[in-house]
């Protein structure tokens, strides 16, 4: 049985690289400081973008991105008209989304970026590294670069190919306060680089390494990605991979999925049956080859991810990763520990059900005490 294992992304040291290191000419417009200051209670590190290209051009756009023909016509793109009213940039369609859905795009002010740069490595996700970035005029993103030519065999590199393909068009059509924002796409010889929201206290598993979280600081970041979960099963998205080295963390304690790369639309014809995933987190109908899956395996992950957060290490953190699928596939959740609140131990509970029909959408969790507990102490400070 095909299954993949990941775990927190590491940390490690910085890696040397040249001075003034720069890429070709790449137009990605980000919010000016102004903005940014102004948007950072909803939105950290927003950028904003030009309307989107409908779906056939976003599709297009991707396929010549990840063939050998993107680089080479990519200068030839590039124009920009202003006038009083209007600041807009025409350049290949895929770079672009809006960030409220609207065509209006005369109130906003542009940065044009023309270069990059990289700087430290900040951890792996799936098919590559991750970077730190700036460009040339000092705002700052993530960079996942990928290395087009070493992915293993032919068959392999093929299918890796198909899935950043999915992933890139998947996230340039998503646009939420819970989802880690995709800011455009570079392709220079056989490296690849996706550029998206920098978060600055990294992933959730690498917060818990640091600090105990209580209560109060798991249940508003559950309530967070519970919003992200809504926005994408309301899609027919399921994400696949929900654990806390998925979900990134901004300093003003907004959370956001992130790690797209096992996303996969759904319909009522047709579900999920592919074994994929992080072993620790899948849900039983995931490793069972002979059921089909929906969004309620999300739910699965996300009980196990709650309960991450709460204990600080894996579900199931004394098995091996084949013992862990065998326990799964008999439909046996992880152990809830007693010392846990009676409502954190509900709410993870009523996650992990076996039968994903008897898990509650991410919706109705929303109403669940655990979820609630943070606005419940505001409105009882303020009440006193």
């Amino acid at each position: 049985m095909a299954a993949l294992v990941q775990l927190a992304m590491p940390v490690a040291a910085v890696p040397h690289f040249p001075e003034e290191e720069t890429t070709p000419s790449v137009d990605v417009e980000i919010a000016s400081p102004d903005q940014q200051h102004l948007a950072a209670a909803a939105a950290p590190s927003m950028a904003v973008f030009p309307p989107a290209a409908d779906e056939e051009e976003e599709e297009e756009a991707v396929a010549v991105l990840l063939s050998g023909e993107f680089f080479t016509c990519w200068s030839s793109l590039s124009e920009s008209t202003d006038d009083e009213t209007t600041r807009r940039t025409t350049t290949e369609s895929m770079f672009y989304i809006p960030t409220n859905g609207s065509n209006d795009v005369g109130r906003r002010r542009r940065r044009k970026v023309r270069s990059w740069s990289r700087g430290s490595f900040l951890g792996r996700g799936s098919f590559g590294m991750v970077f730190e970035g700036i460009t040339n005029d000092g705002v700052f993103f993530a960079v996942k670069e990928v290395y087009l030519d070493d992915q293993g065999r032919y068959d392999d590199a093929q299918q890796c190919i198909f899935q950043l393909q999915q992933e890139i068009a998947l996230l340039s059509r998503l646009q939420h306060n819970n989802i880690v924002q995709y800011y455009g796409t570079d392709k220079e010889d056989s490296n690849l680089y996706v550029f998206l929201e920098l978060m600055s206290q990294g992933s959730l598993a690498s917060l818990y390494q640091k600090y105990r979280l209580r209560n109060s600081h798991v249940s508003r970041y559950t309530k967070q990605i519970l919003n992200g979960l809504i926005y994408l099963h309301d899609r027919n998205i399921v994400h696949r991979d929900v654990k806390c080295g998925n979900i990134l963390v901004h300093r003003n304690g907004s959370v956001k999925l992130a790690d797209f790369g096992l996303a996969k639309e759904i319909n009522k014809f047709s579900m999920l049956k592919s074994c994929e995933g992080s072993v620790y987190w899948m849900a039983p109908e995931v490793v069972n080859p002979k059921r089909t899956y929906g969004t309620a395996a999300d739910i699965w992950s996300l009980g196990c991810t709650v309960l991450e957060m709460l204990t600080r290490q894996l579900p199931y953190p004394n098995l091996e990763w084949a013992q862990t699928l065998f326990k799964i596939g008999r439909g046996e959740p992880p152990a809830i520990p007693k010392y846990l609140s009676k409502e954190a131990r509900d709410f993870i509970s009523q996650c992990l059900r076996p039968n994903p029909d008897d898990r509650p959408s991410a919706s109705k969790l929303l109403d669940h005490p655990f979820v609630n507990r943070s606005v419940r102490s505001i409105m009882s400070i303020m009440a006193s």
